[in-house]
This record gives structure tokens, sequence and C-alpha cells, in this order.
């Protein structure tokens, strides 16, 4: 008989259970994590299907090398390597496909009447700019900026030093600002 999981439990404390056999510990970090995960590929990839792949895909990876977890280790940055891992692999594996209908940013998905068209525009300008940046420079930012991990966590899923992390957001912050300079200049031609 297996006793139920509080939602007060850390998520160390559910991937101890997960790992330790009790699976049905893995929904309750589901449904803490999907949603992040969703918006970490659909800022990669801009296709709502395939990031809902990948995040099963995840999810299924966990569950498959929950032993792998070390104890004292934060989750979150385990989980990270293995949707980096995830993604590498869709990326290898993927062949070019059809234009399919975009899916809406995970955020975007409402009109707020209290953002002007300008700064939807600005917003749009962005989101395009990062698509524009190379993919290593896109994945660190979006880790940074879009999903908020501390550097220290970027620098433990990236498995280096957290000064060569911030200076690769640095340059990559540098690059998406020429990004959107230039579409500023594309839009206003």
């Amino acid at each position: 008989m297996r006793i139920p999981v509080p939602a007060t439990v850390n998520d160390s404390g559910l991937m101890r259970r997960v790992r330790d056999g009790e699976t049905d510990a893995l929904a309750l970090l589901f449904e803490r994590h999907h949603r992040p995960l969703y918006g970490f590929f659909w800022r990669q990839t801009h296709n709502g299907s395939v990031s809902e792949d990948l995040v099963q895909e995840v999810f299924l990876r966990i569950l498959k090398y929950r032993r792998t977890w070390a104890e004292g280790s934060a989750f979150t940055t385990w989980m990270y390597q293995i949707a980096r891992n995830a993604m590498t692999d869709w990326l290898r594996k993927r062949r070019p496909e059809p234009a399919l209908e975009e899916a809406p940013e995970p955020e975007a998905t409402e009109i707020r009447a209290d953002v002007s068209i300008e700064e939807q525009q600005q917003a749009r300008l962005v989101r395009e700019a990062l698509r524009r940046l190379p993919p290593e420079k896109k994945e660190l930012l979006i880790m940074a900026r879009y999903q908020g991990l501390k550097y220290e966590h970027i620098a433990a899923i990236l498995a280096c030093e957290v000064s060569t992390v911030k200076v690769r957001v640095y340059r990559a912050m540098r690059d998406l600002a020429a990004q959107f300079k230039a579409l500023e200049k594309e839009r206003l031609a």
C-alpha cells in the first residue's frame, strides 16, 4: 500500500520517493514542472506538439534514470540536464517538417488590455531576435531569463563555472540586442 504524497513535500523529497520505487510521486513532480519545461522547449522549437512530446520524454527519462539522481543535488538542475539531452536527441533525429500552425507562446495566450500595441510589437521583436540566435545562446537565455534559473544551476547543467555562465549570458544578451536592433531597422524601413 502506497502512502499518499503531500503537496508540501519538496522536489528532492519527491525524487527520493521516485528513486526508491514510489513512482506515483512522479505525478506531483510532473504537475509542478511540466509548464516550465513546456516553455523551455517551446522557446526553442516554436512548436506546441513537439514541446509537449519533449516534456513527456523528459518525464519518461526521469523515471527510467531515476537511480542516477544524486541525493543532495537540485532536482531542477538534473531535470534540465535531461531536458537538454532530450532536445539534443530531437534535433539530431528531426527531419525537415512542413510548416505547421505555430502554437502561441505559453504566456502570450491571452490578450492583455494593459499592454500597449507598441509593447506587444517590442515583445514580438524580442521573440524573433531570440529565434535568430544560435541554439546554444538561445538555450542559455531561455534558462537564465525565461526559466529564471540561477547562474549556479545553469553552471551545473552546463558543467562549467558560474563565471563562464555570466560571460556567456552577457555575450548572448549583446547578440540579442544586435538582432533586436536589426529587426527594428527592418520594421521601420
